[in-house]
């Protein structure tokens, strides 16, 4: 299981997952309330802070993303998983990693390679052994059989994008303990 897997446990929210360093758990959620978004559930594991929240407040035609630069400005760390950027048009979660308010590195699950930010290749070790980036990242089969459908053997690509994460960061392995749930 997949931390994308434990926050589809929110059905009809599309969410973010946010990790914090350096942040108390109390920190974080409030930061989150001062940009219009609660915490559908928090915690702590592993010397992190984490909470769960929608991406959008739709009640006040919130629909901005969050600036999350604000919650680690004065030292910390952020990860964010955006489990859905973008639901209507069908795109892949995102990644962005934060720290003293800069972003460090940033890259869509459906590109991989082109990350951006401070210092983008920042977590290419982990992303090259995971087989995401490099000469072994891309299935060539297809080039010589025009039948084969490199689908098949990479449905694991979301997975490994998780786990080369979380190894990264050191990050609790879901599924995360709910203490608050607001429905």
């Amino acid at each position: 299981m997949t931390w994308i897997d434990s926050v589809c446990e929110f059905p009809g929210h599309e969410v973010n997952l946010v990790f914090a360093r350096g942040l108390t758990r109390p920190a974080l959620v409030a930061g989150l309330r001062e940009q219009h978004r609660e915490a559908l559930a928090e915690g702590e594991a592993g010397g992190w802070a984490w909470a769960v929240h929608d991406m959008a407040n739709w009640e006040i035609e919130d629909y901005d993303n969050i600036d999350y630069t604000r919650l680690c400005a004065s030292g910390g760390e952020i990860v964010v998983i955006v489990t859905e950027p973008c639901s209507a048009k069908a795109h892949g979660p995102d990644f962005t990693y934060l720290r003293d308010g800069k972003w460090i590195v940033h890259f869509s699950f459906e590109d991989v390679e082109q990350r951006v930010g401070d210092n983008p290749d920042y977590m290419s070790a982990e992303l090259l052994a995971a087989n995401l980036i490099g000469p072994d990242a891309e299935c060539l089969a297809w080039e010589t059989d025009p039948a084969h459908d490199c689908d098949e053997h990479d449905a694991d690509k979301e997975d490994r994008i998780v786990r080369a994460i979380a190894a990264c960061f050191g990050l609790p392995s879901p599924p995360l303990a709910r203490e608050v749930t607001v429905l």
